[in-house]
Parts: structure tokens; C-alpha cells; sequence
């Protein structure tokens, strides 16, 4: 079996027992492929020194420490399945170094920016006082902001969810992630209010009536684009004095991931609560844990000044 054909049956398991999305699964061929085609006789029977060497090429074409890293990663977990499949008897990323990069703290929000933003999107709704299109957008916005912030949702989670989640009116409900993984979120009491008061704006307009999902649109996939939402965002950001440049869904995100911490949350919760698969991930908010650690000495020991 050549390089290409073990690149293709490593794919195949990462599709079928990891159910790994199509994005994941072509950014692993492209980075294989790319280091198969630079080490003489392919990436499979590469030794150390062999991938050691592709590593300084891709540093000295000025490819940053984190796509380095990238590359290595896949090529470690490529050869930890040909030494687990028996196609190799040893594994040559065994010893070798990962780039050292900085890994960048995630934009957030304070808890008082982000009730500005909560805030200024229920007095839009609330000023909302017919069918016409800005007062449906103000309620459908209102809706997104207050769920985005109640379940930390991704963003293509929150503008594909199914009508069915503000039909209930449950406390809890399951979402679909990456990886065609479930997992359950909450929805707070402000957030169900707001998709109850979208709900029903929503059936008073016939396009929207037999759509299964909850923000609809005239879209290739029937549900609201996440590049229109982003748009509706930093509007309403600027709207309640907030630098806009500092405001996406991914930042409201981060912002529930963060404030959890702040307050007490486990960090293993929050993975859960945003569907990491691994707590690795989680673990680029530990300087919130950390900060909340230097408080609580500073707040309760005796011999703190």
C-alpha cells in the first residue's frame, strides 16, 4: 500500500469511526498530501529526520508556528493509526518537537458590555410594533442575541436551529454539533421569552409558516446566512456604544464560556456546554481561572494585604 492509498484509508477512519466533518477531513488531505509529496518516497515510510527536515522547509517558506503545528499534528495522528493498523512497527513523530507559538487569548466581553448589548437589543424588540421588515428584524435579533448568550451555541448552530426548540419551551434541548455530535444546552428564562415573542411574529408572515426552522430566510439552505446575522450584530453593537469591531458571534461565544468561569462554572461543564471534544480546547480560557484563583487568595487568605 502506497502513501496515498494509507493518506486515504487514515481519511476513511476519520470519517467513519470519528465522524470527522468534510472541512476537517480536507484540511487533513491537504496537509498529508503537502508532506507526502516533499518527503522522497512518500510520507509513509518517512523516518524522523525525514519529517524533521519538512518541518525547517515549512518554517524557512514563513508558514507561522501555529500552521507548523497543524502539520505536525496531523502527521502524528497519521502515524499513530499506521503503528495501531500494524502498517508501521514504529511511530517517527515520537520524537520530535512541536513550534513553540503563542496561543492568543479569545476576544470577549465584559459582563457590562455584554448586558449593554442584551439590553439595547430588548428595547429595540420591545419598540417593535408591527409586521414590517425593521420590526421583524429587531425581534428575530433580540431572539439570536438572547439564545447566543444563554447556550454559547456556534453560530452556524444558532441560525440553523429547528422551530421545534422554541416550540417546547423546554429548559434544556439538544443540538447537533461538529462531528454530528449531540449535546444538551440550556436556555435561561430570557431567552425562551425572546424566541416565544419571535415565534409568533414569525407565523404572521406566510413565507415563513412551513420552514422547520426557527430564523428562516430566502437562503440556498432556508435558514438565516451567518454573514447577515454578523452584519445585525455589529449594527446593534454600535447602536448601544460598543466598538463594533470588537463584537461577532464568536466573541458572545467566548463571552459565555468566560463569564461562567468568572463565576464559579467547572471547567469541564463548559466544555460540555460548548462541544469541545477535547479539553485542550476549553483550556485557552485557564487565565480566566486564573484570575479567579489570584482573587479568591486575595479576597480570603489571612495574609493577604
Amino acid at each position: 500500500m502506497n502513501s496515498a492509498a494509507r493518506i486515504e484509508a487514515f481519511l476513511e477512519m476519520l470519517s467513519a469511526e470519528r465522524g470527522a466533518a468534510e472541512n476537517t477531513l480536507s484540511s487533513y488531505r491537504r496537509d498529508l498530501e503537502d508532506a507526502s509529496g516533499a518527503i522522497d518516497g512518500g510520507l509513509a515510510g518517512a523516518a524522523a529526520a525525514d519529517i524533521r527536515t519538512y518541518l525547517d522547509d515549512i518554517a524557512a517558506r514563513g508558514f507561522a508556528a501555529t500552521s507548523q503545528a497543524r502539520k505536525l499534528s496531523a502527521i502524528r495522528q497519521f502515524f499513530k493509526f499506521l503503528y495501531a493498523e500494524g502498517l508501521r512497527g514504529d511511530d517517527p513523530t515520537g520524537t520530535l518537537d512541536s513550534p513553540r507559538k503563542g496561543r492568543p487569548l479569545p476576544k470577549t466581553m465584559s459582563e457590562a458590555d455584554t448586558g449593554r448589548l442584551i439590553d439595547r437589543a430588548a428595547l429595540e424588540a420591545g419598540d417593535a410594533s408591527s409586521d414590517d421588515g425593521d420590526s421583524l428584524a429587531s425581534l428575530r435579533l433580540h431572539a439570536l442575541v438572547e439564545v447566543l448568550y444563554a447556550t454559547g451555541l456556534r453560530v452556524s448552530e444558532l441560525v440553523g436551529l429547528p422551530v421545534t426548540v422554541a416550540q417546547r419551551d423546554d429548559r434544556f434541548f439538544m443540538v447537533r454539533g461538529k462531528g454530528d455530535k449531540e449535546r444538551m444546552v440550556p436556555l435561561s428564562a430570557k431567552a425562551r421569552a425572546a424566541m416565544k415573542t419571535w415565534l409568533a411574529a414569525r407565523a404572521r408572515v406566510p413565507a415563513f409558516a412551513d420552514s422547520p426552522f426557527l430564523f428562516p430566510a430566502a437562503s440556498d439552505s432556508g435558514y438565516l446566512s451567518r454573514q447577515v446575522f454578523a452584519r445585525d450584530l455589529k449594527g446593534l453593537a454600535a447602536r448601544a456604544g460598543i466598538a463594533s469591531a470588537k463584537i461577532s458571534p464568536h466573541v458572545l461565544r467566548h463571552a459565555f464560556a468566560s463569564h461562567l468561569l468568572q463565576n464559579g462554572a467547572d471547567l469541564r461543564a463548559v466544555q460540555q456546554l460548548l462541544g469541545h471534544a477535547d479539553i485542550s480546547t476549553t483550556q485557552i480560557y485557564t487565565h480566566v481561572l486564573e484570575e479567579r484563583l489570584v482573587r479568591l487568595v486575595n479576597d480570603h487568605h489571612p495574609l493577604a494585604d
